[in-house]
């Protein structure tokens, strides 16, 4: 069984690499076109994949594909043999143009998508809204209350507002467990804007989404440019996928590789064990799969022990991107 840590100050306890359920969105509404539609036995084969190499929680949102992601993942779920409680689940609600009173309308929606697995972390998808950090913590800690949800976290929350949503939980004596963020060794920004170091002061759990940066991580498109003409979505547009984005950060993706050459590994799996372990067990990450392959490298990240030299080499190779 792969190891475990606590996520946040909470009771539960989660895999350092998890699934992020973003690409199960089914093609549907404006996220959903950044993936291409997976059918189901796709999906199925990749939540299993996840599950044979120890991954133990799986991370969506109502807004990948206007439930469908929560749906596929349920489906995928039992379709292996799993039961409330096997696995930890965590789902967001996405405040744009809705105030907090949505948090626990929308609740009961949200645990039919998942049905029959109950909502361990429920998360709120972005910062800006028409409710306060306080009001909308305070409807999350009523779901507590209710035990229709385990835990409390939030996403893309700056270190003042996360520390805001910790107080308005901890004064209803509820931690706040996670703050989702997008982070990777080619986006640093949540070091040097303070929000991992708040994280770390409050007890609040890291969880980094993109950590291998949409695949630029990989080696992949340094490998063939043109990769990229044949994905969906707006990476072909994206300036770090083209020459001169891709030559800024060749120097780190071939450091990734010699690390992985030396661990019999891959420059993928180096990427997440960085994000792992740099900061010791404050960050957990959701790298994405669209084939049962993918998953199981993913996975192979916590198999990965770096040395402090390496972990420094490639903190230093990475500076430039804080």
């Amino acid at each position: 069984m792969a190891k475990r840590r606590r996520l946040g100050r909470t009771q539960i306890e989660v895999t350092a690499v998890g699934l992020g359920c973003w690409q199960f969105s089914a093609g549907r509404g404006m996220t959903g076109k950044f993936w291409e539609a997976l059918p189901q036995p796709v999906v199925d084969s990749v939540v299993a994949a996840a599950l044979r190499r120890g991954i133990n929680w799986f991370d969506t949102a109502e807004m990948y594909g206007r439930g469908a992601s929560e749906r596929a993942l349920a489906a995928a779920l039992l379709a292996a043999g799993k039961a409330s409680g096997d696995v930890v689940v965590a789902t967001k609600w996405m405040p744009l143009f809705r105030a907090a009173g949505s948090i626990k309308a929308t609740i009961d929606e949200r645990l039919r998508c998942l049905a029959p697995f109950a909502i361990d972390l429920h998360q709120v998808h972005q910062p800006v809204g028409f409710s306060s950090v306080e009001s909308e913590m305070g409807a999350m800690a009523d779901l507590v209350a209710e035990q229709k949800i385990r835990a409390v976290g939030v996403s893309n929350f700056s270190p003042n507002r996360m520390r805001r949503a910790h107080e308005a939980l901890a004064a209803r004596k509820i931690p706040l467990a996670s703050n989702q963020v997008r982070y990777s060794l080619l986006n640093r920004h949540v070091e040097s804007d303070g929000t991992v170091a708040a994280a770390n002061q409050l007890g609040v759990t890291i969880i980094a989404y993109s950590p291998l940066a949409q695949g630029l991580l990989t080696g992949r498109y340094h490998e063939d440019p043109g990769f990229v003409k044949t994905r969906p979505g707006p990476r072909k547009w994206m300036g770090a996928f083209k020459a001169k984005g891709l030559e800024r950060s060749r120097r780190l993706v071939e450091e990734l590789g010699a690390i992985a050459g030396a661990h019999g590994a891959t420059a993928g799996q180096v990427a997440l064990a960085w994000l792992c372990q740099f900061h010791g067990e404050t960050v957990v990450v959701i790298p994405g799969a669209s084939r049962p392959q993918q998953a199981d490298e993913n996975a192979g990240a916590l198999e990965l022990t770096l040395s402090q030299a390496e972990l420094g080499k490639l903190d230093e190779l990475s500076r430039q991107f804080m």
